[in-house]
């Protein structure tokens, strides 16, 4: 006497088949039967397993339709699907329903979003030092052998003072020259105290007096010839160093 059993296994066997084709594991989110509609896949599973259960006897046909039923929503259940079409598989999307084209993490939820690292502002390399030179090729800025401030050369004073007393300063070197005529030693001592009687100006003009320095070169750093008039009267000068 034959057997119902093969017959039932092969309903289960063509609904296994028929609901394998239907469902799909790929991350394109086109799945026809996945984890979300597994009761439609149970529907199906009952119907062709009953209508093939029914095929051996009638007897058989409620059960073929249980296992069907259970068959086919377990299959169903097992494939990945990814419903909100976000690249990660339902079986595996913690949060779905996400906005499409919203970037997700591989639990399918929300990537954090970390501000972008800001680059810190380029530091402006320190502007060269400014050399402010007064002759006495234009304005004669001291009396014969003498230490003392001519009138012009405190107008001139002033308006440096005023320029760099409200700046941002590292330091304001003043260098006194002169020219050749004279001893080494005693062209040397003048430029000192030139060079102090311009500090000690503008410092009374607001420039900070601990930014301030006095140095003396004497005859030793002429810029033009000595042997005229007018190449004495441009070497003997003030420089005034500024740096920022």
């Amino acid at each position: 006497m034959s057997t119902p059993f093969p017959r039932v296994a092969l309903s289960l066997l063509l609904v296994s088949s028929f609901l394998t084709g239907c469902a799909s594991t790929s991350s394109e989110g086109d799945a026809s039967l996945n984890q979300g509609n597994w009761p439609i896949c149970s529907l199906i599973g009952g119907l062709a397993g009953g209508g093939l259960g029914a095929i051996e006897s009638s007897a058989w046909a409620a059960g073929g339709a249980a296992a069907g039923a259970v068959f086919g929503g377990l299959i169903c259940y097992a494939q990945d699907g990814d419903e909100d079409g976000d690249g990660v598989f339902d079986r595996r999307d913690d949060c779905p329903n996400t906005p499409a084209g919203l970037p997700v993490n591989t639990s399918g939820c929300p990537a954090r979003k970390y501000p972008e690292a800001v680059a810190p502002a380029p530091v402006a390399p320190p502007a060269e030092d400014e050399v402010i030179v007064l002759s006495d090729l234009g304005n004669v800025l001291f009396a014969f052998d003498s230490a003392e401030l001519t009138e012009s050369a405190r107008e001139q004073l002033t308006a440096i003072g005023n320029r760099l007393a409200g700046a941002s300063l590292v330091s304001v070197k003043v260098v006194g020259h002169t020219d050749s005529v004279g001893s080494d030693s005693y062209n040397q001592g003048l430029s000192e105290r030139r060079a102090t009687s311009v500090v000690d100006f503008l410092a009374s003009q607001g420039v900070p007096a601990d930014k301030l320095v006095a140095e003396g070169r004497g005859e030793s750093a002429p810029v033009a010839d000595n042997g005229t008039d007018a190449g004495r009267a441009q070497n003997r000068r003030v420089e005034i160093h500024v740096d920022r």
